[in-house]
């Protein structure tokens, strides 16, 4: 209930609705860590437009001639010059910068080996176990173990086959193919055996080089050497 005389209208609510003094109008108070935080969104454009200007190009001096470069390169290009030039400050956010990389590099190269090297030995005895129980219609694993290739002298682990099951499709065509190009080099073969006409010779050894200078083409499809 309002008091006589008093109107209530805009800005003007009931007296029972109105705040009292020294009593909060939120006794929860603010939710824990809702102060200054910034909307998700606004953050990821922040993001956007610190990557879009490290990655804008600009035209520099390099040496005679101008050069295009994304800012971050012009920038770190500047460090560098500065740090060889002697200026502490330079080759020490330099070396720090540098070390970080490569660092971040190095994780990322150990992370990696290590799970290769995880998932060809599961994915072996995972085979292994299915030869023996007579399993043959489980799909095979992508990538195979038998084309993760693990070098622990060098440190390096590759992948030499297919890893999708878009890739696996292309491999076994290319796969395929391969397997007639080879029938088809044999075949040569035993047509140059029985041949005696210095022309009709002369004519299956140039099918024959072009058959070769495919399969080894195809080889470097399937990521083979050579």
């Amino acid at each position: 209930m309002s008091r006589p005389g008093y109107d209530v209208g805009y800005a003007k609510p009931p007296e029972g609705s109105k705040f009292r003094k020294g009593v909060s109008g939120n006794p929860r108070g603010r939710p824990k860590g809702a102060k200054n935080k910034l909307p998700a969104l606004s953050e990821e454009r922040m993001k956007a437009i610190i990557l879009e200007e490290a990655y804008r190009t600009i035209t520099v001096r390099d040496g005679a001639r101008n050069v295009t470069v994304p800012i971050a390169r012009a920038v770190l290009r500047s460090l560098a010059v500065n740090a060889v030039k002697g200026q502490h400050r330079s080759q020490r956010l330099f070396s720090e910068l540098l070390a970080s990389v490569e660092t971040a590099n190095r994780a990322k190269h150990d992370e990696w080996l290590e799970t290769a090297i995880e998932y060809k030995i599961e994915w072996e005895r995972e085979l292994a176990r299915r030869k023996r129980q007579g399993i043959i219609n489980a799909p095979e694993p992508l990538p195979h173990p038998d084309h993760v290739v693990i070098n622990l002298r060098e440190g390096t682990a590759n992948i030499i086959g297919p890893a999708t099951r878009e890739e696996k499709a292309e491999w076994d065509k290319w796969v395929e193919r391969r397997a007639d190009f080879e029938a088809e080099l044999e075949e040569l073969q035993q047509m140059l055996e029985d041949a005696t006409d210095e022309n009709e010779i002369a004519f299956i050894k140039d099918d024959m080089a072009q058959t070769a200078k495919v399969l080894k083409i195809i080889g470097r499809a399937l990521g083979e050497a050579g």
